[in-house]
């Protein structure tokens, strides 16, 4: 099984694009983008179950230089 989420990212100002180079490096990263609105960043993480999820989030991506704040969005199939 595989558990996925998007992790919505905001950044210092000017920071953004720096931020999604240095998020996609992350193993468990499948998607990484800068973009506009109110988050900076959307990344796309999987990991084997939601414990690894988590840690993923928060010991490698929360992290990075330049991240202000994080929102993670698990992705459920019904």
């Amino acid at each position: 099984m595989v558990v996925q989420a998007y992790v919505l990212i905001q950044t210092d100002v000017g920071k953004a694009a720096e931020v999604a180079a240095a998020v996609a490096k992350v193993k468990g990263v499948t998607m990484a983008e800068d973009v506009t609105g109110p988050y900076d960043v959307i990344v796309r993480a999987e990991a084997r179950n939601v414990d690894e999820l988590g840690k993923l989030v928060v010991a490698k991506v929360q992290t990075l230089d330049g991240i202000t704040r994080t929102l993670t969005c698990p992705v459920v199939h019904i």
